[in-house]
């Protein structure tokens, strides 16, 4: 059985963006493996603790996992990749919680890990896309394919950025380590910390002619159609993630992320009340005194629904697991069908008579008993 988050960084729910990094660093450095060579126990619970922070620093993922634990956490989608993280991600996604750099752990032990080798050159950029979906996607889960213009590693070069192999040579200021020491002054004394070539980007080489094609970047840009697989149940307002799916990076560095933000087309019969979709019936008065079978659209399609004799406006009939799915797949919401008496505008002189010899009739009189719900009533019933 999984841990609680909040207990394997030690931190309290109540716990904010900055306290939470901080824990995930303490921990990151008391389990990472270069303190900790050969110890697969520290390097699980280095993963551990690497899962914990995905998910406490993100708003989104913590709201789900406040709310559901460790369930609210499947099914998520390209955002979230739980235990299933290696080191190398944990190395690429976040190392900027200790400083600048691909690598950037290594600073704080005074040398550079063996294990990973030189630095793999500066991260591309985040892409943010919007998508727009109907209420029938959203209640059945669909997948889209996207064109993105965005920066790709260049074909020519590889993404080097040199002209051809002959024109990269191993760089003169760290030579060729991707990293340069440095010793500063601190209230603790002097420290020596390892970071980034600021020449190379951590690369270990320089070009000394650049490609034709990207003119040394290392990337053009290009349009790609990328495939997003978009869950049922997910909400106006909500990001997903796919990663490596952004901006190339510099110098063999790791691609960004597209970061892809939910928006709800607006509907011809439904409005959305969180997991529950609402649809406004009008009937006239006859039918609502006499009673009628009324067909009504769901999202899958059109159902007949029995309107007894005497409905008020205001009825709202519950039409049940026609609404849409939870994010976590914990079941569906409910069509709430919600009734009104349509009122004629303009009639014809034998409508007014009718209607005039009937307004004195004593069925016809208001006569609400203790059993007629009011509004308040209803609207418990409602989100009941």
């Amino acid at each position: 059985m999984k841990r609680d988050y909040y207990e394997i960084l030690g931190v309290e729910k109540t716990a904010d963006e900055s306290a939470i990094k901080k824990a995930y660093r303490k921990v990151a450095m008391q389990y990472h493996p270069d303190r900790n060579p050969d110890d697969k126990e520290a390097e699980e619970k280095f993963k551990e603790a690497a899962e914990a922070y995905e998910v406490l620093s993100d708003p989104n993922k913590k709201a789900k996992y406040d709310r559901f634990g460790h369930a609210g956490m499947e099914n998520m989608g390209g955002g979230y990749s739980g235990g299933g993280m290696t080191m190398e991600d944990i190395f690429q996604h976040f190392g900027d919680v200790f400083g600048d750099g691909g690598s950037p752990f290594e600073s704080f032990f005074g040398g550079q890990s063996g294990s990973r080798g030189r630095g793999t050159g500066q991260k591309g950029s985040n892409l943010r896309i919007k998508v727009a979906l109907t209420l029938e996607e959203i209640e059945a889960g669909t997948t889209k394919k996207i064109k993105v213009k965005k920066q790709v590693a260049c074909k020519t070069c590889g993404g080097s950025g040199a002209k051809d192999r002959n024109s990269v040579s191993t760089c003169n200021t760290c030579q060729g380590a991707g990293y340069v020491r440095q010793v500063k002054n601190t209230f603790l004394g002097q420290m020596q910390t390892t970071v980034v070539c600021p020449r190379c980007n951590g690369a270990g080489k320089t070009v000394t002619a650049s490609c034709g094609t990207c003119k040394g970047d290392g990337r053009t840009m290009d349009e790609e159609t990328i495939e997003i697989e978009i869950p049922g149940g997910v909400q106006e307002g909500m990001q997903l993630s796919m990663r490596g799916k952004g901006n190339a990076g510099q110098a063999g560095g790791p691609s960004g992320d597209l970061l892809i933000n939910i928006e709800e087309k607006p509907h011809d019969h439904f409005s959305r009340d969180g997991m529950n979709v609402v649809y406004e019936l009008f009937l006239n008065f006859a039918d609502a005194a006499l009673g009628t079978q009324a067909e009504v659209p769901t999202l899958s399609g059109n159902v007949k629904v029995k309107i007894p004799p005497g409905t008020q406006a205001g009825k709202i009939f519950r039409l049940k697991g026609k609404g849409l799915p939870s994010l976590q797949q914990y079941g569906k919401g409910d069509q709430l069908i919600n009734v009104n008496i349509w009122t004629p505008k303009n009639l014809t002189n034998e409508e007014t008579q009718m209607l005039e010899k009937m307004r004195n009739m004593p069925n016809f009189n208001p006569t609400p008993d203790n059993n007629e719900k009011g509004f308040f009533d209803r609207m418990k019933e409602y989100f009941n």
